[in-house]
């Protein structure tokens, strides 16, 4: 832990239980233009950006630990937006997300070579539910199980969670190739030192071996189980936080889940999806009857209108060609940018990989992924 963060942590000491309620985590989003304050490069293939904010924007800018950014920028002529975690913590006075290049990727690739210091980026407001509120007075353990930058939004979490709640404790099982890849391997380090016996961490290497069966290879339902019959009480951990590849994400969940673990304890987020959204979009369409929808789009109050057939574009993308500056990232059911929730009418999505059974139940949909169902909808992105 360096001195300067030491010394912000004495200087917020008291102001430790600032985090947002989660009934705000979702609030309206919107861009704005922020300024790179500063870039740290974590690992050969990763670096994080942290941003500066305007006094006027604080507020909007305020954050649950978990939550994800939302860039845009102009690359190449072309509008590219993507969502990445945000890896610090509400406490630390900053905002700062972890970008990974990852081959092919347009923003990424851009991110990591050629932004730098002073540049300046279209920013939206903190998004999504992927999030852990903390209280002073909480005894708790919680459990973090990550893969690769999936670490981003579970070193917020962990951070707050040490901080925040001064009897509570954190155990983190972290997957990466070798040593090396380990993004934040020195804050890692650091936070173990400043929180000794509360924080204990145990790196997973696919390919380093490090001495210990159980540390070599990926995360997978036999490790999650040595996991649990070794190093925690399943069922005394009052909260999972688990993300990275789908693959290993829906398998540690689903061997939590065998071993009792309450589905409420288990969090969750992808980073990618292994099925590609245009696969199953295509195969949704098919089974569609083709017939048109009169849609309204409502967006900071004002309302937008088009028809769309319920076998041809979803509703994002039909708002977009309608002229609507509907907020969205991934395109690909996992970052949650582009929710809102149906007022009117009925929808029904190709995929979902973010929004919780308790979402779609109270009738919020993914746009990017969803197709009119019924003749007349009516979705709103201010709920």
């Amino acid at each position: 832990m360096t001195l300067r963060m030491l010394k912000f942590f004495s200087k917020n000491k008291k102001n430790k239980s600032s985090l947002k309620n989660t009934d705000e985590h979702h609030k309206a989003s919107h861009f704005h233009t922020l300024k790179v304050s500063d870039i740290v490069k974590e690992t050969v293939d990763c670096v994080s950006v942290g941003f500066t904010i305007p006094d006027d924007l604080r507020y909007d800018f305020e954050f649950i630990a978990g939550q994800n950014l939302t860039l845009r920028a102009t690359i190449n002529g072309e509008d590219v937006r993507r969502s990445y975690s945000l890896c610090s913590a509400p406490f630390e006075g900053v905002i700062r997300v972890a970008i990974k290049k990852v081959e092919d990727g347009v923003f990424s690739t851009w991110a990591c070579e050629t932004l730098k210091v002073g540049d300046e980026v279209q920013v939206m407001t903190p998004t999504g539910g992927f999030i852990a509120n903390t209280k002073d007075e909480n005894e708790h353990h919680y459990v973090g199980i990550a893969a690769g930058s999936g670490i981003t939004p579970v070193i917020s979490i962990l951070k707050s969670v040490l901080f925040n709640e001064p009897k509570s404790s954190f155990t983190l099982f972290y997957g990466n190739k070798n040593a090396s890849s380990i993004i934040f391997k020195e804050e890692l380090e650091d936070l173990r030192n400043t929180y000794l016996g509360r924080l204990e961490i145990h790196n997973i290497l696919s390919r380093e071996d490090q001495g210990m069966d159980y540390a070599h290879g990926r995360i997978d339902a036999e490790k999650v189980k040595y996991f649990a019959d070794n190093f925690i009480k399943v069922k005394d951990v009052f909260s999972y936080y688990i993300c990275g590849p789908q693959e290993m994400t829906e398998i540690s969940r689903d061997t939590l889940e065998s071993l009792g673990v309450d589905q409420g304890k288990i969090h969750f987020e992808l980073f990618t999806a292994a099925t590609p959204a245009k696969a199953k979009t295509e195969k949704s369409k098919k089974s569609k009857s083709s017939v048109k929808s009169a849609v309204t789009i409502v967006l900071d109050g004002d309302e937008t209108h088009f028809e769309v057939a319920t076998s041809g574009k979803n509703v994002l993308d039909a708002a977009l060609d309608a002229g609507a500056d509907v907020p969205f990232a991934c395109k690909g059911a996992v970052c949650c940018t582009c929710r809102a929730k149906v007022m009117e009418g009925s929808a029904e999505m190709d995929m979902n990989y973010a929004l919780t059974d308790e979402e779609v139940a109270e009738g919020f949909i993914l746009t990017c992924q969803s197709h009119p169902t019924s003749p007349k909808l009516v979705v709103s992105y201010d709920e």
